[in-house]
């Protein structure tokens, strides 16, 4: 992934303000950057709070979900969205590569209806600190969802409402627990790049490859390390998973070019591999043999688990690779790339991706599958979240469109809820949505 460098995030920071979107959108519509601290939030909190909460309810009577007023704007949402649409700038590491994977892409339906919303929360701002990475939300029930707020490591209840910090990184963070390999000395001032929650474990990843873990059920950090000290080292994504024995573990994508295999019930490193370009993100497999791994490379890999060696090599994208995800079948896998697709891939035959799906906007930075198969979401920089019938074969889709940049997204884990974090200055927010469930069997039975 791109080096971070302040003056570089500067260039791309167009946060683009919905008080006045005929404004904006001339020069404002470009995949953008990071702020590297809160001290802008004043600019943009106190509007933010002044706009109410939007509900299910309110959205069937007509009102915007994001509680846009375009009754009051010069401009229609109609005419803003085909705005964007036309002057959005995708960001590219290979020129043109976005129209080079067009010729590739399969037409889809659109007009499926597999989750409706639900809740648009305003409280909640989440946040990003790099504009590629975007894992930063994560729903360990239809409940509880964690996200970042700037320096805010937060847990949001949709029970009650309310969200609890858990972490604050401004300031000085080390762990309370003794281990061996834990820097007992902790870290100040981290910036967090990436995030993963599982079960009773959160892990937050940082921009000099600090890696700080926390369990849910105790008081504290329970451990904090760092992959690496190179200048390149931060941290692209982590993902939790549970071994064979059942052990927890985490894998950290490094932009040192390294993938990492931490035991937790060890509290140690216990396998490293090593690649030739920086790797953006990971997937094991849920047999846990293979890891799908993609980064700075238009090419993806397919590695074993164990060795670290590579068993096959993915081609078909014409840019750098920013998510990867594994279908619960275990045979099916997808990948998302800043050419503006998201490609699905069968174990059984990897010559060539059996199915290239497009964005609207941008590059695909977030991929996620539910828990029984049955959908598959990708999430572009901003404005949308496709969600896909894979029974369907790819072929049917709902688009979830909104307006502001996308900094995570995440299923609960019994597929009852979809979370989507909206970043911008005026409109950042946590959308809710809740799956539809076809009960037409109980109508025969009347």
């Amino acid at each position: 992934m791109s080096n971070y460098h302040e003056d570089h995030i500067e260039e791309m920071e167009d946060d683009y303000d919905m008080d006045d979107p005929a404004d904006d959108m001339i020069d404002e519509n470009q995949e953008r950057g990071v702020r590297d601290s809160d001290s802008e939030d004043d600019d943009y909190g106190p509007s933010n709070d002044k706009i109410p909460d939007t509900s299910s309810a309110d959205a069937r009577k007509g009102k915007d979900i994001q509680g846009i007023p375009w009754e009051r704007l010069a401009i229609t949402r109609e005419k803003y969205r085909q705005t964007r649409l036309e002057q959005y700038k995708n960001y590219e590491n290979v020129p043109n590569s976005g129209e080079e994977a067009m010729k590739d892409c399969k037409p889809t339906e659109k007009g499926g209806m597999y989750y409706e919303f639900r809740q648009n929360t305003r409280s909640v701002k989440s946040t990003i600190l790099h504009f590629q990475l975007r894992n930063l939300v994560w729903a360990t029930s239809k409940h509880d969802v964690y996200l970042m707020s700037h320096f805010s490591v937060l847990h949001w209840s949709a029970l009650s409402g309310k969200d609890t910090e858990l972490m604050n990184v401004q300031g000085h963070v080390a762990p309370r627990e003794k281990h061996p390999g834990s820097l007992l000395e902790g870290f100040s001032q981290t910036q967090v790049s990436t995030l993963a929650v599982k079960d009773n474990l959160l892990v937050a990843g940082g921009f000099q490859g600090e890696l700080i873990c926390k369990h849910l059920d105790r008081e504290g950090i329970s451990f904090c390390c760092r992959t690496t000290y190179d200048d390149n080292a931060i941290t692209n994504a982590v993902e939790i998973f549970n071994s064979s024995s059942g052990a927890v573990h985490f894998i950290a994508s490094n932009n040192d070019s390294g993938v990492r295999d931490y035991d937790m019930e060890r509290f140690q490193l216990c396998k490293h591999f090593q690649f030739e370009w920086p790797v953006n993100h990971t997937s094991l497999s849920p047999d846990r043999k293979v890891v799908v791994i993609v980064g700075d490379d238009p090419d993806g890999l397919l590695i074993d688990a164990n060795s670290g060696k590579t068993l096959h090599s993915m081609k078909g994208h014409r840019d750098y690779s920013f998510a990867s995800a594994w279908s619960p079948d275990g045979r099916t896998f997808a990948t998302g790339n800043q050419d503006k697709t998201c490609r699905i891939w069968d174990v059984r035959n990897l010559s060539k991706a059996v199915h290239v799906l497009r964005g609207n906007l941008g590059a695909i930075r977030s991929i996620r599958f539910t828990s029984d198969g049955q959908f598959m979401s990708m999430a572009e920089p901003a404005d949308f979240v496709h969600i896909y019938d894979v029974k369907s074969d790819y072929n049917r889709r709902q688009e979830l469109d909104f307006f502001g940049e996308i900094s995570g997204m995440s299923f609960s884990p019994d597929t009852d809820a979809l979370f989507v974090g909206v970043w911008d200055r005026t409109y950042g927010s946590l959308l809710q949505f809740g799956r539809l469930y076809n009960h037409s069997y109980l109508d025969s039975l009347c």
